[in-house]
């Protein structure tokens, strides 16, 4: 004890107040895991050179850098006849575009304060620079819901965990890099909005959520785990005014600014995955009228009302989902359905099989179009083949 004084004394801190000395120690902390975070992932780099691994992070790469050539108008209609060979493919309608803008920003800015780099390796190491943003997002999101000692824990684990190093080395290049930490921010910024019931934080967590869109298809599991959460509180008999403004600010917002996206398009209102999230905010709104209701109503009238409503609503609702399933404005969902309609021939025989499967996911007409092509293309060649 005496020696720790004396090094607390030769460094000047022996002054600081017990709180002050807790804060330096907690950023000392988080200070080492995110520099242990950027550089356990630099191996790679440290080995080999700075490189792009594999085919998508390439891509990737291939995109960022005519983003920052051409400007973004430009990349959105770009039709690059090098992908797909040689079919093709519309960029700015086929991919998630933030890990690109999120490049192609950081590579602008470091330009402007006059620090020359070259975009490869910003996307090189954009990766771990996002996964020590990481850590801090984990501290925070952590210390919100137990502790700060907590907080220090998961961030010294998430800097280390082998599950996402894998997927943020450098040069790995790809959606996962930056979408783990927009999934957390916003899981961070909805703990916050539900506390306080704040519309600033409410509004933050829907420009998250609207950046986990843009980064990766793995926002699904943001809208059905959010809503879940919501639900969950309503069935505990926990839902307040604080997760009403929260919910229904989050959800219109994010989903408004997630229609955005090209290759989302109108998914949100339309497919099955996006079905539980407008659901539960259905039920936002219905309980905060039956809230005012009962506010304002004796006890019997409101029974009465009450039983009429539901049984008109119940029934409205199931009307209205018969008729969207008929006329397929609710579709299944896409990444599920494809290998089930997709030709045994071309599953089987075709050399483009897993182009298609690749195609068969695009949105609208022109998946149709491309595959229905493949398709008579393999079945014209088996014929073929089997004629001579």
């Amino acid at each position: 004890m005496t020696k720790a004084r004396s090094i607390l004394d030769a460094i000047g801190l022996s002054s600081l107040s017990q709180a002050k000395k807790e804060t330096l120690i907690q950023m000392t902390i988080l200070s080492v895991a995110c520099i242990l975070a950027f550089s356990a992932r630099l191996f790679s780099v440290l080995r080999f050179e700075s490189v792009i691994h594999e085919f998508d992070p390439y891509f990737n790469y291939r995109t960022t850098k005519h983003l920052v050539e051409n400007g973004y108008y430009d990349f959105h209609n770009w039709f690059d006849d090098r992908a797909w060979y040689p079919l093709g493919r519309i960029i700015g309608g086929t991919i998630y575009p933030g890990l690109m803008v999120t490049a192609s920003c950081l590579f602008n800015f470091l330009n402007f304060l006059n620090i020359t780099i070259d975009i490869r390796n910003v996307c090189v190491f954009l990766a771990p620079l996002f996964s020590s943003f990481t850590v801090i997002v984990v501290y925070f999101l952590t210390k919100e819901v137990k502790n700060a000692g907590a907080g220090l824990v998961a961030a010294s684990m998430i800097a280390i965990v082998p599950g996402y190093i894998s997927r943020s080395v450098a040069g790995s290049y790809d959606n996962e890099g930056i979408a783990i930490f927009c999934m957390l921010l916003t899981y961070y910024l909805w703990i916050k909005a539900t506390k306080t019931g704040s519309i600033s934080w409410s509004l933050l967590c829907a420009l998250a959520y609207f950046y986990m869109v843009s980064s990766w298809g793995g926002y699904v599991f943001l809208i059905n785990l959010i809503p879940l959460h919501v639900l969950t509180l309503m069935i505990t008999g926990r839902f307040s005014h604080r997760i009403y403004v929260a919910y229904s600010i989050t959800y219109s917002v994010g989903t408004i600014l997630s229609m955005q996206i090209p290759f989302v398009g109108f998914a949100p209102v339309e497919t099955s995955e996006h079905m539980a999230a407008l659901g539960v905010f259905g039920l936002c709104q219905i309980l905060a009228f039956v809230h005012y209701l009962q506010a304002n109503m004796t006890p019997a009238s409101f029974n009465v009302l009450f039983r009429g409503v539901v049984t008109i609503c119940l029934a409205a609702a199931g009307l209205s989902f018969g008729i969207a399933s008929f006329f397929g404005k609710i579709a299944p969902g896409r990444d599920v359905s494809t290998p089930c309609w997709t030709p045994p021939t071309l599953r089987t025989t075709s050399p483009s099989s897993h182009l298609f499967l690749n195609i068969s996911r695009l949105p609208g007409p022109v998946s149709t179009l491309i595959s229905s092509s493949l398709s008579s293309c393999s079945l014209s060649v088996s014929t073929t083949a089997s004629e001579s």
